[in-house]
């Protein structure tokens, strides 16, 4: 079978278990998993969450299709531990959900998630051996899978938002792989994840009617982290920074403006540039279409500098992303009559 085609057989598969398992968890979730809104929460009805469970549980299925049924595919092995740290850990976000852990516990099983990653799954990945210790490149790899994966948990506080954010960063990684600039592992997995996103996103359109949870925030979050090192460790960096620029940034203004503000950063609040954005008077699905719309045009600048290796060329592209990207967070900040 032609790789494209297999792609799309593991993005179609995805798709269609993860919309099965949410219409059958639904029904269970609202009578156990209900979030119910406070003054941080985006929504205004009592919502059942752990969608999360379907993205997952059709990225597992799609993955299994994989081994079963088509061609092998190079490297998928070594997903095994990916997988695992990703079960693992949407088990922490089923705790913390149920019953709030606490932030050093959460925290640490994180760090230990990311970094079997890192060890079992990407020992090959090196990006600056020349300038930094194996060590010390590590522990920064480390220290930003941790992040990646809160940040994309942070985001995840409206509705078809991280459907926005992740939908186009794994189907440009699928698209990647069809066109050989990454390994068939790594486009197999950015397809089982574009497809269980896709799955899930009729039920999560606003007035979303399922939440992902922490359940499938957090796992979601460290799967786009090992994509996007892989795309890295391909000697694709630029493209690495750009594809997540947006929610890197707006997590981590966010937390900078806090911190300086001496807030205590790991509660919970409705100060992230998407947030304001609602109460500036924008709509939701306003906010995610243009979100969404953003994301589209990193793609297309990621896939520049894949084009145009030249360093100017890379420099360029990344000043347009960052352009880009500043021009939405201030139009977020703004009441929507002044945007």
């Amino acid at each position: 079978m032609p790789q494209p085609l297999a792609l799309l057989v593991i993005l179609v598969a995805a798709a269609a278990v993860s919309a099965l398992l949410c219409v059958l968890l639904r029904p269970l979730l609202v009578r156990y998993a209900l979030a119910r809104p406070n003054a941080r929460s985006s929504h205004r009805i009592p919502t059942p969450q752990g969608g999360g469970i379907a993205v997952l549980g059709g990225l597992f299925a799609a993955l299994g299709l994989t081994l079963a049924v088509l061609p092998p595919v190079p490297g998928l092995g070594s997903l095994a531990f990916v997988v695992a740290a990703s079960a693992a850990l949407a088990v922490v976000g089923a705790w913390d959900d149920i019953r709030p852990l606490s932030p050093g516990l959460r925290l640490g099983l994180q760090a230990l998630c990311v970094a079997v990653v890192i060890v079992y799954a990407a020992p090959d990945i090196r990006l600056f051996p020349a300038a930094l210790p194996l060590a010390v490149e590590r522990l920064l790899a480390l220290l930003a899978g941790i992040w990646f994966v809160n940040l994309t948990n942070f985001i995840d506080g409206l509705d078809w938002i991280t459907v926005a954010g992740f939908v186009p960063l794994a189907g440009a990684l699928a698209l990647a792989c069809a066109l050989g600039i990454v390994d068939p592992a790594t486009g197999a997995l950015a397809a089982a994840l574009c497809g269980g996103l896709i799955g899930f996103a009729p039920f999560n359109k606003p007035v979303a009617r399922l939440f992902l949870g922490d359940v499938g925030s957090l796992p979601i979050g460290l799967l786009g982290a090992y994509l996007l090192y892989r795309l890295a460790g391909n000697g694709a960096l630029a493209a690495a920074l750009i594809l997540p620029l947006y929610p890197v940034a707006d997590a981590t203004l966010t937390l900078l403006r806090r911190l300086a503000r001496r807030e205590r950063v790991w509660e919970a609040h409705r100060s992230h540039f998407y947030q304001q954005a609602t109460t500036n008077g924008h709509a939701v699905l306003a906010v995610v279409t243009q979100v969404a719309g953003l994301n589209l045009a990193l793609v297309l600048l990621a896939g520049l500098t894949l084009l145009l290796p030249a360093l100017w060329a890379q420099l360029a592209c990344l000043a347009a992303a960052v352009l880009l990207t500043a021009r939405l967070l201030w139009r977020f900040a703004r009441p929507a009559a002044c945007a």
